[in-house]
């Protein structure tokens, strides 16, 4: 790809950030209930990571609808801005866990040379978020949990999660907005048949 289509327009910002913001927003929501549903998965934690995956969408979606390099990091990172903003429970650590989980999703593009937009290249973006999200967790939020019985799984089940959440549910969503013609303006909205 040549420099010019790298480039972000203003379209470019304005669209990432609106993805951004929004998501931002159900993250906050969606922490009230991952602490609503601690009780349900009492039986085995590290399965609550199989709804994980919502915070992980930004970083997909934003990469499939904008189409450049920086535009996965971008909406995961300040989507995690907008949540701490917000009153997040995990206070400012939600920055740089956004800013890791962004790079997870940026990398499975960059594979692609930011010429594959398709469900495999989504799906991939998802897996490697989520990989990204059980790195930083695995350090910064599990450290003193048990490894086999605990950490493994944990890491395991948020990748599941990723890819089939934030891979095939930000691919759908991506879809969907494409074809109310909302993205017209954006290459992934004159592409609908190819998304």
């Amino acid at each position: 790809m040549d420099n010019t289509t790298n480039r972000w327009r203003t379209i470019d910002i304005v669209v990432a950030s609106v993805i951004a913001v929004a998501f931002g927003v159900i993250f906050w929501a969606w922490g009230l209930v991952w602490s609503a549903t601690e009780g349900a998965f009492a039986f085995f934690p590290p399965a609550q990571t199989l709804i994980y995956g919502v915070w992980l969408m930004p970083a997909v979606v934003g990469g499939l609808v904008i189409r450049k390099p920086g535009a996965a990091l971008y909406c995961e990172t300040v989507a995690a801005v907008v949540s701490a903003l917000l009153g997040s429970q995990w206070a400012g650590t939600v920055i740089p866990q956004g800013i890791v989980q962004g790079i997870g999703a940026e990398l499975a593009f960059a594979a692609f040379r930011y010429r594959s937009y398709r469900l495999p290249t989504a799906m991939l973006a998802g897996a490697l978020t989520g990989l990204s999200a059980a790195l930083f967790d695995f350090f910064v939020w599990n450290s003193e949990t048990e490894l086999v019985n605990y950490r493994i799984p944990y890491a395991l089940l948020t990748i599941v999660s990723a890819t089939i959440i934030a891979g095939v549910g930000g691919w759908a969503l991506t879809r969907a907005l494409a074809n109310t013609g909302v993205l017209d303006r954006l290459p992934s909205g004159r592409t609908r048949a190819l998304i």
